[in-house]
């Protein structure tokens, strides 16, 4: 049985929930991961190269992605695709459901429908997506949600849908409780440190990291990762801010290990408001304090658990920080941590998938 997945994240863009699934999964069969088609080629063609175990398919167009005949392109190098790898018996995983204009005519075993995320809310979607989403949801013959705020929002449109919160991996991010040497691009920065890692977007709250670097400029931010889909120009500068850009995940334990507190600052709006952030229990997984904006997926499972801080104004944000810096003996609280995380792990996710 192969693993036919379609997703509109790039394999090596930022290694998150599809990678986790896909890298586990193909432990127990055959992962072809089938990215959007970049355009730049003289001829239609493919590549495949096999990372972690999973064949990464990247299509290669000629001309611009308003051609007409785009999708029928695509089909095209799918089909030699599953002639060259001799594929019969497969499902189709889907992470996005534009990618229904290429795969509709194929014959699956089966058909995923990981909803990690509300994407049609979030900036440059497709106006084409929600309905090709309901289609989707009428095809599938089962549907996961990347956490619980948006299985509530859709439990209604499918017969066979799961709740699965995106996970952790424990080993990997413990390793930031004992880190011996800091990154040399973090080494000078000073303390306290506030750290953030992952996509700097619309979701990202500009003005509360702003406005804590403005109130307390002797505390540190530091902000791991790319900058996508909002200018640049519109993110602050000032001299405490410190933008480190984008990491490997294997580095990311290391930049954590060197943070005092641990951000998880997130914008209150329509493209984070059925969210459930995987950075959440990594960064109590690193032995971090956490401070995240009330995100209700955070609040939910984090929040009311006291494990996880809640502020919404920089206000609120620098009266907590100053009490979690005040505070020297962490052991029951990472006690506590141990404990609520101790069943939580990606391979239990699979598990529970499979």
């Amino acid at each position: 049985m192969d693993i036919v997945c379609f997703s509109h994240l790039r394999w090596d863009f930022v290694f998150q929930r599809p990678q986790h699934l896909m890298t586990r999964l193909s432990a127990h069969f055959r992962i072809f991961y089938i990215e959007e088609p970049f355009f730049h080629a003289e001829t239609d063609n493919y590549s495949d190269s096999i990372q972690d175990n999973v064949h990464i398919i990247r299509m290669h167009l000629k001309g611009d992605p308003q051609e007409e005949n785009v999708n029928e392109r695509q089909q095209r190098i799918i089909r030699n695709l599953f002639i060259t790898n001799k594929m019969h018996d497969y499902l189709l995983w889907y992470y996005t459901p534009m990618a229904l204009r290429i795969s509709s005519s194929l014959e699956p075993v089966a058909i995923v429908y990981d909803c990690m995320d509300e994407l049609s809310a979030f900036r440059f979607a497709p106006p084409a997506l929600k309905h090709l989403e309901r289609e989707l949801m009428s095809r599938a013959s089962i549907v996961f949600t990347g956490g619980h705020s948006l299985y509530a929002a859709k439990k209604h449109q499918h017969p066979n849908i799961h709740s699965f919160p995106s996970s952790i991996d424990k080993k990997h991010f413990m390793q930031a409780r004992n880190v011996k040497k800091q990154p040399e691009d973090q080494a000078s920065i000073p303390h306290p440190r506030f750290g953030f890692y992952g996509v700097i977007d619309e979701r990202f709250d500009i003005e509360l990291i702003r406005e804590v670097a403005e109130k307390r400029p002797d505390w540190q931010i530091v902000l791991v990762g790319p900058v996508v889909k909002i200018d640049p120009a519109t993110l602050p500068r000032n001299p405490n801010i410190h933008y480190l850009g984008g990491k490997s995940y294997n580095e990311l334990p290391s930049y954590l290990g060197g943070w005092d507190i641990a951000m998880v600052s997130f914008a209150l709006n329509e493209s984070t408001k059925f969210i459930s952030p995987t950075k959440t229990p990594e960064y109590l997984a690193g032995g971090r304090p956490v401070i995240s904006t009330s995100i209700k997926d955070v609040v939910e499972t984090y929040g009311k658990n006291q494990l996880v801080h809640i502020a919404d104004t920089s206000d609120q944000f620098i009266e907590l920080a100053e009490k979690e810096l005040a505070q020297k003996d962490k052991k029951k609280w990472l006690q506590k941590v141990d404990k609520f995380i101790s069943e939580d792990s990606w391979d239990n996710t699979v598990s529970r998938i499979r």
